[in-house]
């Protein structure tokens, strides 16, 4: 039985004849707000099929496009930085489907000039992923006037080669993705996965070429492309966008006979926009979008262990439960890695999409153990740690308190939001376990304690997937503690402002002499609910000031202590669950 595929048309006739029967095979997904359909392809690799993608489904089949002869006898180069090509299909149904293919630069160096890298100083090549989002988001025009109408190409699909290539191959700056990878490794793109974005090709010329057909010389033409180029940045903007390398040559209309461009029925300029890997939305569309994402995300993660019979898992998505902690688990598709969002609810987990933090502003928390804050796309506060699993913690002594850190070793990810949920549970405080993270590229990191790779040795991922692998990276992310999940669903405002005992006692709010009695409150109680740190320190217990100001006292009149570190965490008692 094949997927039935409804396609829009607005009452046009489509331009080829819609061929709507997907395999069954093919899987249907949401990412970052865009559905699709993926399919293996024959070499292996990944297609990614939107609604404008999935009637010609046979066509984007890569032998029927990608097929060496035919791609380097057929392909056209388009003029620009990019690898970009104009080629058909072959036929199918004898019909042939003309294709705009595109490599993604995503992790290259922007080749724009200083102005403009000093006005847009942030800015980095979207991935595939967010290139589809933004664009089909402007297609809509929901945002801005509804009379503007911005013209683009139709996304049909994104193709994943299946091979992976040599760092000099990609064409991506080692010096940039290097530095990116000090900073946070683990957390980028795999640099090594080719993707590739396929267009509808949109008919006409750009601005540059009608210039050139119109003969325009001199003051004309500057005051025909300056005049064209201005006018399509202002509706776009109007409609909440911005290019950051917009050009004439991105621009494309349809001249006329009488050397004048087509208009519509309202009289205006009809002009269609081709590029859009620099695309962004503008500050205020952007705090708009951030705004009402971070109040769904609140609102959901507020109830994410609830069982919602009327939102039932998408196909690409399964329910999991690991250590007694339910799961979403999925594949971040832009990275090749695997997430396992907490909870019940499909819908939180896009939010944790790599994409949605990797390339955000951090602040580092803490050097030893490589982790930061930032505040996500989303507006979302999040903390990521990259895991120590398989490395040896360093020990200042030979004490018995070194040599039992040594005896059990760093706790994998798992284990980790086993123990916050299960203290959690047992009435002790903790900061929120939201999301496990196995990066998409390999580490080539040499491990030295395999020991806790072997309570899940034998669990498999539902695609048969180990949920350990020694060979990739595991970054745990938690919640930003500035309250408690329900309170901010019902109130996103009041947030409280924490601090750890050793931020607090250099800032004078705490003595030593209160650190260290407050380390042995935290070290008693951590015992009462059945667990012990090998390693409490004042890093690991968090403080809190509500929105007056004062500070969050528990229920003995004692300061609020919240444990935000599990690495060294274990049971003190044998009814913890294990694998």
């Amino acid at each position: 039985m094949a997927h039935t595929v409804k396609t829009k048309t607005d009452g046009r006739k489509p331009a080829l004849p819609v061929r709507a029967s997907l395999p069954t095979t093919a899987v249907r997904m949401n990412l970052l707000g865009v559905e699709y359909f993926h399919l293996k392809t024959e070499d292996g690799g990944d297609l990614f099929l939107t609604q404008y993608g999935c009637p010609f489904w046979e066509h984007l089949q890569p032998h029927n496009w990608y097929a060496r002869d035919w791609f380097e006898t057929k392909r056209e180069r388009l003029l620009g930085t990019s690898t970009v090509y104009r080629l058909p299909t072959k036929e199918v149904g004898g019909v042939s489907l003309h294709l705009v293919v595109k490599w993604s630069r995503v992790g290259e160096v922007i080749p724009v000039d200083t102005l403009t890298m000093n006005k847009f100083i942030h800015a980095e090549f979207n991935s595939p992923f967010e290139e589809f989002s933004l664009l089909m988001e402007l297609r809509k025009g929901e945002y801005g006037p509804p009379d503007i109408r911005i013209r683009t190409q139709k996304p049909l699909a994104i193709y994943v080669p299946s091979e992976r290539l040599q760092f000099w191959q990609t064409g991506r700056s080692e010096d940039k993705m290097a530095a990116k990878l000090a900073r946070s490794p683990g957390v980028e793109l795999d640099i090594l996965r080719q993707y590739v974005v396929i267009y509808g090709w949109v008919k006409g010329l750009d601005l540059v070429e009608t210039a050139d057909l119109f003969q325009l010389e001199g003051t004309a033409r500057n005051q025909m492309l300056a005049g064209m180029t201005s006018l399509v940045i202002h509706e776009l903007e109007q409609k909440g966008y911005r290019v950051v390398d917009m050009k004439p040559a991105h621009v494309i209309v349809r001249p006329q006979p009488d050397f004048s461009l087509m208009r519509d029925r309202h009289r205006q300029i009809v002009y269609a926009l081709i590029d859009y890997e620099l695309m962004l939305r503008t500050e205020e569309h952007e705090q708009a979008v951030r705004s009402a994402n971070r109040q769904y995300y609140l609102s959901h993660m507020a109830r994410r262990f609830e069982d919602n019979a009327s939102n039932p898992l998408p196909s690409h998505l399964k329910a999991v439960n690991i250590l007694g902690v339910d799961y979403i688990y999925g594949h971040a598709e832009s990275t090749g890695g695997l997430m396992w969002v907490v909870g019940k609810d499909p819908e939180l987990f896009n939010f944790f999409l790599p994409e949605r933090w990797r390339r955000t502003p951090k602040n580092p928390l803490a050097d030893h153990s490589q982790a930061a804050h930032t505040r996500t796309k989303d507006n979302v506060n999040l903390v990521w740690k990259i895991s120590r699993l398989g490395l040896r913690p360093e020990v200042p002594d030979d004490s018995s308190n070194s040599r039992a850190i040594l005896e059990h070793g760093f706790n994998n990810p798992f284990e980790a939001f086993s123990y916050a949920m299960e203290i959690a549970r047992r009435g002790g405080r903790t900061t929120y376990p939201r999301a496990i993270y196995m990066t998409g590229h390999k580490t080539e990191t040499q491990l030295v304690d395999l020991r806790h790779y072997t309570p899940l040795a034998d669990l498999r991922t539902p695609d048969g997937h180990p949920v350990l692998r020694q060979d990739h990276d595991y970054i745990t992310i938690w919640g930003w503690w500035n309250g408690p999940d329900q309170q901010l669903a019902d109130h996103d405002t009041g947030h409280y402002r924490s601090l750890n005992l050793h931020q607090a006692q250099e800032m004078k709010l705490l003595s030593a002499t209160e650190v260290v009695g407050l380390l042995e409150h935290a070290r008693l109680r951590l015992a009462r609910f059945g667990f012990e740190d090998l390693n409490l320190e004042p890093e690991h217990l968090l403080i809190a000031f509500d929105a007056k100001k004062q500070l969050v006292l528990d229920t003995f009149g004692k300061p609020e202590l919240r444990l935000c570190n599990f690495e060294l965490v274990r049971p003190l008692a044998a009814d913890v669950p294990t694998a």
